[in-house]
């Protein structure tokens, strides 16, 4: 029957049962089509398909997208108990796909004091004190979120920019003090939390780590890298006293809070940089439940031994009507910048005694990698120094030749923030992921040049451009909670890499804005083996859509950071909406 013969026939019917048909049009599903659960019209509609890269509606059957096109195409697939959201003009898009971040870490940061915001050390100080109040003598206080860099005075006295721990000790001497850098890689912790932990004067610097000293040898407060495991066993010791009930309890409030963070952010797929066996066995709970309200894609980051006898049983596609994945591993060959822990070709320009820290050895790093392939695994590590990426590409490098039939492994290098000039051409030859952070680079580039020195900073600082071509595949990010897990941020530091102050660092390095949605979504996907169901607004594919109220694709680029999420829909369901 064709359209013309349905419609006559549908207005037949409508007046023989003495319905008003003067200007009226019965929805129809169109011929030989099934009508759709979700409609999403009168929109602009950003594919990221290069087959139909642009349109003004969607339809969704179940949790997969049925068709993309016009109002009129959209109508055919449009019945009496089809839902239908008007867009009145906004944006679609494919939903983000966070490509690396620690999804119980952003619970876990909700449920301790937040410092990313603090201006200096006396607010932390403040902030402690105002914790000690309200915590029994001995529980332990935890914080996240500082970036000495990034406060508006120096403390004093310091050590390479680092406050003393005295000041924290005066107001918390009863109980102990973790406080976490904003990058994970070191913590300041209080004296409290050093006569627990057994850290004196006398106390080694463990491997891949530092206690950082006063020029009279006592430990100031900080801990760098694997330094921080030393107060960390002890506190986790005090964690083991409490219920399994207790523990149980927190795990899945970490969780719970993740997904609500991600779901109002427009982030439908989540690429989580390291979780333990029994961190996964608790997401697959949540699966089983029906309570993991978007995607999860996860690294293993697990001790070797266990890594040996459980990749095989923990290997997962898919699982859950596709909510979680689990076909990677990942370790950490060096730190961050920040606090002067990512691993260097060539000293600090501004700790001339220092080029970083190796946290994992090199023999345990080749090691891992032969696990990874052996057991069909991609390997993610986090690489953030130019001599911790370039021994990285060594190690891939070195596995790829050992076992030459293995093709379209997808390794990755996590951050890939500073690079030498040498190796930005490796990525691509050995197709290797470019897993970074737009938004790392605006807020790092404020201490980049000091650290690096302008020569290496504009050489190989945040490289998206010289890497693209090299051919290398880039993906976008946030490394939350490191940075707040909001997509548009990351969005707008990649198409701008302007800073507070309005200087834009390295200008010729910027994505343009296709390019930056690309690296949210398609490449985002194909970084981890799931670009056939998910990055593009494709029919047969996933209904993961964001609904944003300002179309950042043509906005003038300052109003971008002003853009709210409308919608965050999730196989075909709305999972949030402002």
């Amino acid at each position: 029957m064709n359209i013309m013969k349905s419609k006559k026939l549908k207005l037949i019917i409508a007046a023989l049962l003495g319905l008003t048909v003067i200007g009226f049009v019965l929805p129809s599903a169109g011929p030989g089509a099934d009508p759709a659960n979700l409609v999403l019209r009168n929109g602009k509609v950003v594919t990221v398909d290069n087959s139909k890269p642009l349109a003004q509606a969607i339809a969704i059957r179940g949790d997969a997208i049925v068709a993309v096109g016009s109002n009129e195409e959209i109508q055919l697939y449009v019945d009496g108990k089809t839902q239908i959201i008007d867009l009145a003009g906004k944006l679609a898009i494919p939903g983000f796909i966070e490509g690396h971040g620690h999804f119980a870490g952003i619970g876990a940061a909700k449920m301790s004091l937040g410092l990313m915001r603090v201006k200096n050390w006396d607010e932390v100080v403040s902030m402690v004190a105002e914790a000690v109040k309200k915590a029994k003598p001995g529980e332990w206080i935890t914080g996240r979120g500082w970036h000495q860099e990034k406060w508006d005075k120096r403390p004093e006295p310091n050590v390479e920019g680092f406050p003393l721990h005295e000041s924290l000790s005066k107001v918390s001497p009863q109980n102990p003090v973790i406080l976490t850098h904003a990058s994970g890689h070191a913590s300041f912790v209080n004296a409290k939390a050093l006569e627990l932990a057994g850290v004196i004067s006398a106390t080694p610097n463990p491997a891949g780590g530092e206690v950082l000293k006063d020029q009279q040898g006592n430990p100031v407060g900080l801990l760098r890298e694997t330094a921080q495991g030393l107060v960390r066993r002890v506190m986790a010791d005090a964690m083991a006293k409490q219920t399994q009930g207790e523990r149980q309890a927190r795990a899945r409030k970490e969780i719970e809070l993740a997904i609500q963070e991600c779901l109002a952010k427009g982030i439908t797929s989540f690429q989580d940089a390291g979780s333990s066996f029994a961190t996964i066995d608790l997401l697959k709970t949540f699966v089983d439940e029906g309570k993991l309200g978007l995607r999860l894609w996860v690294m293993i980051r697990d001790n070797i031994e266990l890594m040996s006898q459980n990749l095989d049983k923990y290997r997962m596609i898919g699982y859950g009507d596709q909510r979680l994945t689990v076909q990677a591993v990942k370790r950490s060959i060096d730190g961050a910048l920040g606090p002067r822990g990512a691993w260097l070709l060539e000293p600090y320009t501004d700790l001339p005694s220092s080029t970083g820290l190796n946290t994992i050895p090199i023999p345990e790093m080749k090691a891992v990698a032969r696990l990874a392939i052996e057991h069909g695994y991609q390997f993610c590590v986090h690489a953030i120094g130019d001599r911790a990426n370039r021994e990285t590409l060594d190690i891939f490098d070195e596995t790829f030749r050992q076992y030459p039939g293995k093709k379209d492994l997808r390794w990755r290098i996590e951050h890939a923030q500073h690079l030498s000039p040498a190796d930005i051409p490796r990525f691509g030859k050995l197709g290797v992921i470019a897993s970074m952070q737009g938004i790392h680079c605006t807020s790092d580039a404020p201490y980049v040049t000091a650290r690096l020195g302008a020569k290496r900073a504009e050489e190989g600082a945040y490289v998206w451009q010289k890497l693209m071509k090299s051919s290398a595949v880039v993906t976008n990010g946030t490394d939350a909670p490191v940075e707040d897990v909001d997509p548009i941020a990351s969005f707008y530091a990649t198409v701008s890499r302007k800073l507070k102050d309005d200087s834009v660092f390295y200008r010729d390095q910027t994505m343009s804005r296709e390019e930056a949605l690309k690296s949210y979504t398609l490449n985002a996907a194909y970084a981890a083996f799931e670009e056939n169901v998910k990055g593009s607004l494709t029919p047969g594919k996933l209904a993961d859509i964001v609904v944003l109220s300002k179309d950042i694709m043509s906005v003038p680029a300052d109003e971008i950071p002003s853009t709210q999420v409308a919608y965050t829909i999730v196989g075909g369901k709305i999972m949030f909406k402002r």
